[in-house]
């Protein structure tokens, strides 16, 4: 009576315990050590690496989705879109629209700071990928990580102002402290933005002066473009002038610049008169003011001045607005 001999499928002591599976497979067909031991590094090494640029991959997919959530929202801006242009005929009603040129810039800087949100990580991802894998390869990768650390203590050391410049930059765009085109003013320097840098910032000034002034020097940003201005109009006349006489002469001349088709899209509310802001011994001051568009302050406020003049020659009473 003759028996087949049945294969050993389970003689793979050639495979170490902790070898895979695909070792034990290429054993059993071919019985070559060096060939099991090649295909389980293989096929190991394809799978580890495969898992972790998955992993890299959904982790980068949903810090993305966070950032253009994130960036979505602050793309409301920071005051109300109330305080936007209206038009005339919102005017009486109080209902009131965003300007398009402020959208547009809120959404070129959302943009902005969204691209530079998803390489900061993308490049965090990437290199935290890349000491993975060579680990996973076997290379020693300690050396690197400890010279990466030695690295990163020296350029804290040796270049705290750039890194300080850098973070700077970083919050001001994010939080839409300036941007290109804003009249600012930073403490030493004012202008006009023409570059917004994560190390410098690029102003020019009235007289065509271009500064530039490092984001770690800015300990504070006064904004004179955004969402709305005013325009401050102080009238001095001699101390015996009629106040309620010229009071009206300003109301009057506020009503009309309302009512100019040309200052729809910039006048944002009717012209106040305040009253009398300072008494002199000779002089009695009122004040007017007008809240406006941004950058358009300026305009209004010289417009005025040339009307209240006309008015005031015509009524009788003598005098100039102060500048």
């Amino acid at each position: 009576m003759f028996s087949v001999p049945l294969p050993l499928v389970e003689d793979v002591s050639q495979c170490a315990p902790e070898q895979t599976m695909s070792c034990r497979l290429t054993w059993q067909v071919t019985e070559n050590e060096v060939v099991a031991d090649v295909t389980s590094a293989v096929v190991g090494g394809i799978l580890a690496l495969g898992g972790i640029f998955l992993i890299a991959w959904v982790a980068r997919w949903l810090a993305h989705r966070a950032i253009d959530r994130m960036v979505t929202r602050a793309a409301s801006g920071v005051l109300p879109t109330g305080l936007g242009r209206l038009s005339k005929g919102d005017r009486t009603t109080g209902a009131s629209e965003s300007s398009p040129i402020a959208t547009s810039r809120r959404a070129q800087r959302t943009r902005t700071t969204g691209s530079l949100l998803k390489s900061i990580v993308s490049a965090i991802i990437g290199t935290i990928v890349v000491i993975m894998s060579l680990s996973e390869l076997g290379f020693d990768v300690a050396p690197l990580i400890a010279s990466a650390g030695v690295v990163g203590v020296a350029l804290g050391f040796g270049a705290q102002n750039l890194v300080k410049d850098f973070l700077t930059g970083v919050f001001m765009i994010f939080e839409d402290q300036l941007g290109v085109g804003d009249v600012v003013d930073v403490g030493t320097v004012s202008g006009t933005v023409e570059a917004v840098g994560l190390r410098i910032t690029r102003l020019r000034d009235t007289d065509g002066t271009v500064w530039y002034v490092r984001n770690g020097e800015i300990l504070r940003v006064g904004n004179k473009s955004q969402n709305w201005a005013r325009a401050i109009i102080d009238v001095a006349l001699p101390y015996a002038t009629d106040v309620h006489q010229l009071t009206e002469v300003l109301r009057a001349t506020g009503h009309d610049l309302w009512e100019d088709d040309d200052f729809r899209g910039v006048l944002i509310e009717e012209p106040e008169v305040w009253g009398v802001q300072e008494l002199t011994h000779d002089l009695l001051t009122v004040r007017m003011t007008v809240k406006t568009a941004p950058l358009e302050q300026w305009r209004v406020s010289r417009v005025l001045r040339e009307r209240i003049k006309v008015r005031l020659d015509a009524a009788g009473i003598t005098g100039t607005p102060l500048p």
